[in-house]
C-alpha cells in the first residue's frame, strides 16, 4: 500500500481543540516534524481536516 509523508508546517495557535487532537492522532508531536503513514481513507480524512496546517507528499519506495 502507498505511504504518505506528512509534515506539520503551521502552528496550532488559535485553532480548535479537535484540530489539535487530529494533529496529535497523526503522530505529530512537534512543529516541522515529519511522519510516514499508510494511505488509507481514515488518514485522508484526518489530513483533509488539517490540510491548512500540514504538507503532504507521496513517500518514496511505496
Amino acid at each position: 500500500m502507498a505511504r504518505l509523508r506528512i509534515r506539520w508546517s503551521r502552528s496550532l495557535i488559535g485553532y480548535e481543540r479537535d484540530q489539535r487532537r487530529t494533529i496529535r492522532a497523526l503522530g505529530l508531536r512537534r512543529l516541522h516534524q515529519t511522519v510516514e503513514r499508510e494511505d488509507t481513507p481514515t488518514i485522508r480524512g484526518m489530513l483533509h481536516k488539517v490540510r491548512h496546517l500540514v504538507t503532504v507528499e507521496q513517500a518514496e519506495g511505496g
